[in-house]
């Protein structure tokens, strides 16, 4: 997979007690309860995800990411030894996109698998690789291909089996399992993620009731995510995404009379910024998107971000600095480590709003 040409200059060390190992309510908490860092030019403000509306404006456009997640990880054995399997996407071709992780907590990827290795499943159904994906070329340390194209061996389809025997992906720092309602954002409406859009998690029902209420406009997209564990210097993967045209409009509009278009997430800001003509209007697009958003290819009409916290030398904190600006990014990165804000899916959030 290609490297990432840029380099965060966002830099702190990672909390080692600051993950987040569950969902807020497996904490005591509603969802809406984790904590909001609102980062903005006149500074820092501490509050909960519920304030939110209380940092928006009527006029400005809130979108969302309606994507839901599926179970995508499950049990296989691949050279008589168990793995844990990932699956990320399904390709226009009929292949999967997977991964192989160790087990039984999926800590680290498998790296010395082969094309033609097989990996059974439960039951019948089993996964042939086929090459790494998305080239031949090895992972950016060198030490072999982390994702792969796979078919589907036996009688029973791999949504099928996913159905029956998949689970949500989970990673070693979390402290169990949680159930795939757990991983379902408010918005969630057409399956196709491989991981939650998680920072749309925090929203409820009253939430956006009270956003609206204040003439916020909550609209959608959809880009259905792969897999987050990618390897300092790996670019995003390619995702399906869809803006669809009542979005594109309120997002022009919005520009046009002065509001703020903020989205939630990642996920959000990679699918308008790829829906963006040249003359800087968006236009409703589909299809697979493998923009890479950061200062050098910055965003051109996403105004403000709200997003969870990302790892030391993530991509993503590309895309933030790119909507945020370098040194609003490390300030609020700096307050985050010092007040012990909560990493990872199940975590807390920050609001950026730069202007």
């Amino acid at each position: 997979m290609t490297s990432v040409s840029a380099t965060a200059r966002t830099r702190f060390t990672g909390p080692t007690d600051g993950v987040a190992s569950g969902p807020a309510e497996a904490r005591g908490l509603a969802r809406d309860e984790v904590r909001l860092m609102v980062a903005s030019g006149r500074g820092i403000v501490h509050a909960r995800f519920r304030d939110l509306p209380a940092y928006l404006d009527p006029g400005d456009l809130v979108v969302v990411n309606n994507s839901a997640t599926f179970a995508a990880e499950t049990d296989g054995r691949w050279r008589d030894r168990p793995v844990v399997v990932h699956v990320a996407t399904r390709l226009d071709d009929g292949a999967w996109v997977v991964e192989l992780r160790t087990a039984p907590r999926a800590a680290a990827p498998v790296l010395d698998a082969a094309p033609g290795d097989h990996v059974g499943l439960t039951g019948a159904t089993g996964l042939r690789l086929l090459e790494p994906y998305p080239g031949p070329a090895a992972s950016p340390t060198g030490q072999g291909a982390r994702l792969w194209r796979a078919s589907v061996t036996g009688p029973r389809p791999l949504t099928q089996h996913l159905l029956r025997h998949g689970r949500p992906v989970s990673y070693g720092y979390l402290s169990g399992r949680y159930p795939l309602p757990d991983y379902q954002t408010a918005f969630a409406h057409r399956p196709g993620s491989a991981e939650m859009p998680s920072a749309g998690r925090p929203f409820t029902a009253d939430l956006v009731t009270r956003l609206v209420a204040r003439g916020t406009v909550v609209v959608t997209i959809t880009l259905h995510t792969g897999l987050s564990s990618q390897e300092a210097g790996e670019p995003p993967q390619v995702e399906r995404f869809a803006v669809p045209p009542a979005t594109a409009r309120m997002v022009n509009a919005t520009r046009q009379s002065g509001g703020r278009v903020v989205a939630v997430g990642t996920t959000v800001t990679r699918a308008l910024e790829s829906a963006v003509d040249p003359d800087g209007t968006v236009s409703a697009a589909s299809g697979w998107t493998d923009r890479v958003i950061s200062p050098d290819a910055p965003a051109r009409v996403v105004d403000g971000l709200i997003t969870g916290w990302h790892e030391p030398e993530a991509s993503h904190l590309l895309l933030v600095e790119s909507v945020a600006g370098p040194a609003l990014t490390q300030r609020a990165y700096d307050a985050a480590v010092a007040h012990g804000y909560l990493w990872h899916e199940f975590g807390d959030a920050a609001l950026f709003l730069p202007g």
